[in-house]
């Protein structure tokens, strides 16, 4: 038995009224899976033309590895020139990812190649971020830090995405003070001895292809696992739903700067403490002994 997960929907295409009527108002995802074909990038992008554009710049790599308490907030396990990181992904599986790379600041010519979607949202201009990875690495189940409506646009072969909402937060192992779930829980192959109240929990399912538009609504937890070597680009736009702005402003002032301060007083007793509270407090909250 796996995860309680319905396939997203999916469409060809979308008008912004349809979009915002069926999919943002009731903030549902859905793949859309013929958007931006009238985009350079759709035919354009792919790793080999990032390594000709990009291949001398170095690029911060992340890898599966746990948080530590002595790591920055989001500092990188590793750093390549995006050349040797292209050659490595195309040879061989690795759990080197690139994430949140600012592709207006490092490669300003990209931005040629993409346009900004008339989805009915106003779309954050400054933030257009990529997202790189080899076959088989996968980001930790997260939601962002400024719940955000996020679309997520897929270059280059597959990627497979596993979704929750807000309201499954009690049946995740949520780790306090943060936007990660236990990073032990393999959600591409979950175990339900070890983590009984994820059965409970009902979430959502898709696979990535090239040219693809993921939409994730406000505050979505999201798993996305690398089926084979891509990459994709996300951009956003501010969270509408008042409780999930005020969510996303405590989580930039607040909850972020007490994380940081009690790593520097308690350093590892104070992750392993939030590691361990997130399956005491789940289990509470589950009635599971």
């Amino acid at each position: 038995m796996g995860l309680q997960l319905e396939q997203i929907d999916r469409v060809e295409t979308i008008t912004k009224e349809d979009f915002i009527k069926n999919y943002f108002k009731p903030q549902k995802p859905v793949v859309i899976e013929k958007f931006i074909e009238d985009w350079p990038a759709y035919n354009k992008w792919s790793l080999e033309y990032m390594k000709e554009v990009a291949g001398d710049k170095i690029v911060p790599l992340y890898d599966d590895r746990p948080v530590d308490y002595k790591d920055g907030f989001n500092e990188p396990h590793a750093k390549m020139k995006m050349s040797e990181y292209v050659d490595l992904l195309k040879r061989e599986p690795t759990k080197f990812r690139i994430f949140l790379w600012n592709i207006l600041k490092e490669v300003p010519m990209l931005q040629k190649d993409f346009s900004y979607p008339d989805f009915g949202l106003s779309l954050m201009k400054g933030l257009p971020m990529l997202f790189f990875g080899g076959r088989d690495s996968y980001t930790f189940m997260h939601y962002d830090i400024d719940l955000a409506n996020i679309f997520h646009f897929h270059f280059e072969g597959k990627k497979k995405c596993i979704l929750f909402d807000q309201k499954q937060n009690k049946y995740l192992y949520k780790i306090p003070h943060s936007l990660i779930t236990r990073e032990d829980i393999d959600f591409n192959d979950p175990d339900f001895e070890k983590w009984p109240a994820l059965k409970n929990a009902k979430g959502h399912i898709a696979e990535l292809e090239h040219g693809n538009v993921l939409y994730m609504p406000e505050g979505y937890w999201h798993y996305m696992r690398y089926v084979t070597p891509g990459f994709s680009m996300s951009l956003r736009a501010i969270a509408r739903n008042p409780k999930n702005l005020g969510k996303a402003i405590y989580n930039v002032f607040i909850m972020r700067s007490i994380d940081n301060l009690m790593r520097r007083i308690k350093g590892q007793k104070w992750i392993d403490w939030k590691n361990e509270q997130a399956i005491v407090r789940t289990n509470k909250t589950n009635r599971v002994s």
